[in-house]
């Protein structure tokens, strides 16, 4: 039988890390996921998934992330429940995470979180970023720092900008 989860997201508060009386340290939060399709007034929905890690990783976790971070998980779902104070059975379904990718770099992880800080309003969800935030650019740019390549302005260029050539790709040429 399988059971993994792979979400990609954005969290929507800071992670809380907390420990057990052994001393375990555990983190929740939860992470908001972009459906792939629109509602009738053409806006993108998303579902607000809640997520627990557990150990070191979740002391990691909490000191490198925060409200807007763009996060990649993977772990496994988690159903659980309990008898609360009113009595009343509650049950929790939840993603117990074994791993983690950051998926930006601190800077544009800054910029957003300033960027939604700005807006008065909620932030609009599907919005696609500029070709400058290229979540990869930051690897990528670190990788080059070493080199004796002294052009920099390589790995900042959007490979797909129009630079005035026409891309000739018929039916044929794709998988679908």
């Amino acid at each position: 039988m399988i059971n993994r989860a792979i979400l990609v997201g954005r969290l929507t508060r800071d992670p809380d890390l907390r420990y057990t009386s052994s001393g375990a340290a555990v983190a929740t939060f939860t992470i908001a996921v972009n459906r792939q399709f629109t509602n009738q007034q053409g806006e993108r929905e998303a579902d607000f998934i809640n997520c627990v890690i557990w150990r070191k990783a979740a002391e990691n976790f909490a000191n490198f992330t925060h409200k807007g971070s763009l996060i990649g998980v993977e772990g496994r779902i988690q159903t659980r429940s309990y008898e609360n104070q009113q009595g009343n059975r509650v049950y929790v379904t939840e993603v117990i995470v074994d791993s983690f990718s950051l998926l930006e770099s601190r800077s544009q992880s800054e910029r957003q979180q300033s960027n939604s800080n700005s807006q008065s309003s909620s932030p609009s969800q599907g919005t696609k970023s500029n070709s400058g935030d290229n979540p990869f650019g930051s690897m990528m740019n670190s990788n080059n720092s070493s080199s004796s390549n002294t052009n920099t302005n390589t790995n900042d260029a959007d490979p797909f900008a129009s630079n005035g050539q026409q891309i000739d790709i018929s039916d044929d040429d794709l998988p679908f």
